[in-house]
């Protein structure tokens, strides 16, 4: 069946970096855009970054651009999400999202605090 399992996260003082990453299985992962969303404690869940399935094509929200790098390896069915300049703000459960299948993760916790 599809299994998305997200890794990587935990505490991280601001200033700091994290490096996410969701291993897929189940499903054609090379022929699949791929997401990362999160959702900070009582807000909605918001996108984060997308890339395509040839990895040559990425998107990031406005508060990410710069800080956060998407990035996948198909031969090891995974999706990277390198986290750098962390902010209070980055703090949520962070999950990995094939858009067109509507397929989740679990989510990873990701706290940055001092």
């Amino acid at each position: 069946q599809v299994q998305l399992v997200e890794s990587g996260g935990g505490l991280v003082q601001p200033g700091g970096s994290l490096k996410l990453s969701c291993a897929a299985s189940g499903f054609t992962f090379m022929s699949y855009t791929m997401s990362w969303y999160r959702q900070a404690p009582g807000k909605e869940r918001e996108f984060v970054a997308r890339i395509n399935n040839g990895g040559f094509i990425t998107n990031y929200a406005d508060s990410v651009r710069g800080r956060f790098t998407i990035s996948r390896d198909n031969a090891k069915n995974t999706m990277y999400l390198q986290m750098n300049s962390l902010k209070p703000e980055d703090t949520g459960v962070y999950y990995c999202n094939v858009p067109t299948r509507g397929y989740w993760g679990q989510g990873t916790q990701v706290t940055v605090s001092s």
